[in-house]
Order: structure tokens, then C-alpha cells, then sequence
């Protein structure tokens, strides 16, 4: 299994470091240290995005986060609430969102879903209504 070059062309383009691997059907990409939103601590922390067999036409459900991330002053953020262990053991914290309904098959792509990573991280930091 293989990222796209269109997909990995998106993660070069924005000058992130990314590593690439398997973990039973899936594709994982961890993004080492994405940059979170004022608001949320730590200031950047690694994502785990775990994209199905027939990514991109089948769309990616939830997002992880290590090490785990709170509101300003260490409130939790609702539907972070899960840990999970993903490759080789680490601990992720599960970021519990649903982007089914509003996934566009043969439109989206990893682009897409780091904005609207982006999207959900901003919420939850208070910048976005």
C-alpha cells in the first residue's frame, strides 16, 4: 500500500514531515508535530490519520493525537476522551469525528481532510463557531 502521489504531493507542499506505513488494512500517516490552534496545549502534537482500503473514494473516520491534547488551562475537549494504541503500542488519544456524511467521493482527497482536521481542531480551541 502507497499514499497517492497526489496525496503525498498535498503533505510535500505544505512542508510537513510525515512518515508512512501499514497497520493491518489501513494506510497510516503520522504527521509529526502538526501545529495546533491557539487555545489548545500543546502547541503542536503528532497526528495519526488512518485512511481505509479505497482512500479516497472511501472516506477516513476519527483522527488520533499524541501526546494528548486539552483546552487552555487543561480542560478536556468532549469526544477526546478515548486512548488508543496504534503501531507498535504507542497511545493516541482518539479525536471522535465523523466525516462520512460530508465526505464527496471523487472530490476529496488528504487535502480535504486536513482541512477539515484543521476545521475541527479550530473548534475546539474556540476560534471557529
Amino acid at each position: 500500500m502507497a499514499l497517492r502521489p497526489d496525496d503525498q504531493s498535498v503533505l510535500d507542499e505544505l512542508g510537513l514531515e510525515y512518515d508512512i506505513s501499514t497497520d493491518g488494512s489501513f494506510l497510516t500517516v503520522v504527521i509529526v508535530s502538526f501545529p495546533l490552534p491557539v487555545g489548545l496545549e500543546p502547541r503542536s502534537s503528532d497526528l495519526l490519520l488512518r485512511l481505509p482500503p479505497g482512500f479516497p473514494d472511501v472516506a477516513p473516520d476519527m483522527f488520533w493525537l499524541d501526546p494528548a491534547v486539552k483546552g487552555s488551562g487543561g480542560s478536556p475537549v468532549p469526544g477526546t476522551e478515548s486512548i488508543e494504541q496504534h503501531l507498535s503500542g504507542r497511545m493516541w488519544q482518539r479525536w471522535s469525528r465523523h466525516i462520512a456524511g460530508q465526505w464527496r467521493p471523487g472530490i476529496d482527497n488528504l487535502g480535504t481532510y486536513l482541512a477539515y482536521i484543521r476545521r475541527c481542531l479550530d473548534h475546539a480551541s474556540g476560534r471557529a463557531a
